[in-house]
């Protein structure tokens, strides 16, 4: 399924199977994700990518043949590969543990062609060997709808009373996660939207709420999922004095005007940018000890318009897989 120009929608194309260079593997597509960063390229929201691509960062495959300097995996390993395609591996962010932030980092579904395919490379050092415990189609959305989340929930530090700004893919994994760790969660959603609230509920939130209602009491951090700047100054509200406001998405509208004083005694915004192979290298082994369980809906790969139209418009509980 392949975007052309932004606002056109996926198309359905016959191509050549690609060929490995010596570090790539080649995948045989079992199942990908459906993530809200895929909508903002579809959107046009994302500009710095290839175009035309293939979207789809959240990809579990089978190696079907390998590069001449592949050493990590076989032909038929069961691997991941995630939204960091690729780094520069030498410069000053790489070196301190922060690849996530390299200037020169690719990104598959948007500099690389992804997973809304039958067929699909990889760079062998940027994917993962997955855990068995979970399916083909509940492991798509760790590798990124768990991985952010992962992220953001450790930028939200040792927070107790965490508050969480949209219920969807990310959120429900996390959720799980930071309750395995005995923290308190205080779900917010968009007004009207009780079927969120009532999976947040069932996840084990403390509250829920819509963004018409603040929480109880104050929080200890709020991590901001939805893609809505005019969130930022409703979390600071939320959040305690020395509390974090961690805004988890590539991208976001507009953060409105707020006053100084929402700010004052040292409240902090922070955003997340991308992931590191250590995150998912922790990710991965602590989801199955939680244990997370993904909540999934298969769409076949030739619907992953309609996929992508019902997660735009809020419709999906949990997260969309698309099956070739």
């Amino acid at each position: 399924m392949v975007l052309k120009r932004p606002h056109d929608g996926l198309v359905l194309t016959e191509m050549s199977l690609p060929q490995p260079s010596p570090q790539q593997i080649l995948i045989r597509v079992l199942a990908c994700g459906v993530c809200r960063t895929d909508l903002h390229v579809v959107d046009g929201e994302l500009t710095e990518g290839k175009l035309p691509i293939i979207p789809g960062h959240e990809i579990v495959g089978r190696v079907t043949a390998t590069g001449t300097a592949v050493t990590r995996f076989r032909s038929g390993d069961r691997v991941g590969v995630p939204w960091l395609g690729s780094t520069c591996g030498t410069c000053a962010y790489c070196t301190s543990g922060r690849e996530n932030l390299c200037n020169d980092a690719r990104f598959t579904g948007y500099h690389l062609d992804g997973g809304y395919a039958e067929y699909a490379l990889a760079d062998e050092r940027y994917c993962f060997a997955l855990p068995p415990e979970y399916s083909d189609i509940e492991a798509a959305p760790l590798l990124c709808a768990g991985l952010i989340g992962y992220r953001a929930l450790k930028m939200a530090g040792d927070a107790r009373r965490l508050g969480i700004y949209g219920f969807g893919a990310a959120a429900h994994i996390v959720t799980q996660v930071a309750r395995f760790q005995e923290r308190e969660i205080f779900a917010i959603t968009r007004p009207g939207d009780s079927a969120a609230q009532q999976f947040a509920r069932d996840l084990g939130a403390v509250w829920t709420g819509d963004t018409n209602s603040a929480p109880p009491e104050l929080l200890d951090a709020a991590i901001i999922f939805a893609p809505v700047g005019a969130l930022v100054p409703l979390a600071l509200r939320a959040v305690a004095k020395g509390g974090t406001v961690v805004c988890a998405g590539i991208h976001m509208s507009d953060i409105p005007a707020f006053p100084y004083d929402i700010l004052w005694g040292e409240r902090c915004i922070r955003s997340v940018a991308n992931l590191t192979r250590r995150d998912g290298e922790e990710f991965l082994r602590i989801a199955p000890r939680v244990p997370v369980k993904t909540t999934v809906e298969p769409i076949d790969l030739a619907h992953a318009n309609e996929a992508l139209q019902r997660l735009r418009e809020g419709r999906i509980t949990g997260a969309a897989v698309l099956v070739p």
